[in-house]
């Protein structure tokens, strides 16, 4: 598969396969947040995996309730140094990395931006000097689902001045 085919056939995966994540497999998905890009090469950012189930199905209320967070492979969550510039657009780049890597692999991911902060931040043991910044469920997909209409290119880009 290639970059092109791989951004144009991911989709965002709810529905998971009764399949467990294996260790191996989802280091070589952190290993791709890893490697992405970073304002200054800081990488101030860090990722909390989860892959406990019972711990995963606790996590869905703290989400506000979407239940393919408890049925996921895993859970990973990103958090960020609040004195970095780039303090979500760093850690937006690595997980995007990580959804291509998925896509080539044959996972699915699914961006999770709904959180309640004081909640998970406990859960996780977040570090007071860490800004939480979004979430995102890993597994094997047991869906596939349309693709989306997506606004047309002449909409969203404008040459040399708006």
């Amino acid at each position: 598969m290639d970059v092109e085919e791989a951004i144009r056939d991911r989709r965002s995966i709810r529905k998971w396969a009764d399949k467990p994540l294996e260790r191996e497999t989802l280091e070589d998905l952190l290993d791709s947040a890893r490697l992405a890009p970073s304002g200054h090469n800081g990488q101030r950012w860090e990722i909390i995996a989860v892959t406990e189930p019972s711990r995963l199905k606790q996590l869905v209320p703290m989400c506000h309730n979407p239940r393919h967070v408890g049925a996921a492979g895993a859970f990973l969550f990103i958090i960020s140094d609040p004195d970095s510039k780039w303090i979500h657009v760093d850690p937006a780049i690595a997980l995007d990395h990580l959804t291509l890597r998925a896509h080539e692999m044959g996972l699915g991911t699914c961006w999770i931006g709904a959180f309640n902060e004081g909640r998970i931040r406990t859960f996780l043991a977040i570090p007071e000097k860490r800004i939480s910044v979004i979430g995102m469920t890993v597994g094997y997909p047991a869906e596939t689902p349309e693709p989306r209409t997506r606004r047309d290119l002449e909409d969203l880009v404008h040459w040399e001045r708006y």
